[in-house]
């Protein structure tokens, strides 16, 4: 028997991105509201609630509203919105993050889906932390560069149109007020004690992510080494399917934000010299960043390899 799934919010960009992963497989059934009717509170309700699971791709007002107008204790909802991503009673949809997540996901009726700048962050600090390399209350600073896909319909259209500000054409700071919305998801999931002062960059290009962290390695605990902290990732991550580490030394001199656009991998690249470390998370701010997590958590709520309907299209790059 298929699953049936409903996207409500079909129209947007991380809507679109899952039903062009999901939308051709044979266990799926994918229910679609008419175009002129997803605005239709009771036409939502009726979709919400004859789902098996439901995508939610909407505003966080929104999201909110949606899981309100589920009744029925059956349905599972996966929730792409920053609405619940700190909420009680949902479970964080980062399958990597420890070894206990993946059962709390399988197991959970509510999901929260990751942010892309707070996949990256948490990708790279939350082993350290765990592991007791990075202490608790170390200052940690994050800047985040990203493809313009990331901001939605609106940002795409400014950046695609013809005539467009000039100034889209160089990468632009913003969140200058440092009190980002992923701000919370990224210090919860990695036991930070204080926030990490977060920078996020966008530039003119669609898709891709480099969020990256840098390190004093004489405040770390242990005093480890560049090539040691690349070990620990390895360790970490060795049985993860869409995260990979790459070996220390094969860095190269330039790393280009857009290597893992079209994919939903997330890999891992360690620099530096004896007193500092650079870490970068390299991955699609539409893929690992949103869409392709939110079909990674699918699957495995499903009881599915986690990978299905992941790599078999994607485009085969970088070092996996």
């Amino acid at each position: 028997m298929k699953t049936k799934v409903y996207i409500d919010g079909q129209s947007g960009t991380t809507g679109l991105q899952i039903y062009d992963r999901i939308g051709a497989r044979d266990d799926i059934e994918l229910m679609r509201i008419d175009e002129d009717k997803r605005h239709d509170k009771d036409e939502r309700r009726k979709f919400l609630n004859s789902a098996d699971l439901v995508f939610l791709c909407l505003p966080d007002d929104g999201a909110r509203e949606a899981v309100s107008l589920i009744d029925s204790p059956d349905v599972r909802v996966i929730d792409a919105s920053t609405a619940h991503r700190v909420a009680p009673g949902w479970t964080y949809g980062f399958p990597e993050l420890n070894r206990s997540q993946r059962n709390a996901i399988r197991a959970s009726r509510r999901v929260a889906n990751p942010g892309c700048h707070a996949t990256g962050f948490i990708s790279t600090v939350s082993p350290l932390v765990q592991e007791g390399i990075l202490p608790p209350d170390y200052p940690v600073v994050c800047y985040s560069l990203t493809g313009y896909s990331g901001g939605g319909k609106k940002m795409i259209a400014q950046y695609e149109a013809d005539g467009r500000d000039e100034n889209l054409s160089t990468p632009g700071l913003y969140g200058l007020s440092l009190h980002h919305k992923h701000l919370p998801e990224m210090q919860k999931y990695t036991g930070l004690i204080y926030p990490p002062a977060f920078l996020p960059v966008v530039d003119d290009y669609r898709q891709g992510m480099a969020s990256t962290v840098l390190l004093q390695n004489r405040l770390l605990s242990g005093h480890p080494s560049p090539e040691d902290i690349c070990g620990l990732y390895q360790r970490f991550y060795e049985n993860d399917p869409l995260i990979s580490v790459r070996p220390f030394g094969e860095t190269g001199k330039t790393i280009y934000a857009g290597t893992y656009a079209g994919t939903s991998k997330l890999e891992i690249l360690v620099y530096g010299q004896d007193d500092m470390t650079g870490v970068t998370a390299l991955f699609d701010n539409l893929g690992k960043g949103a869409s392709g997590a939110a079909v990674q958590n699918m699957n495995i709520m499903l009881g599915l390899p986690e990978t299905t309907g992941l790599l078999e299209k994607e485009t085969q790059t970088g070092r996996f």
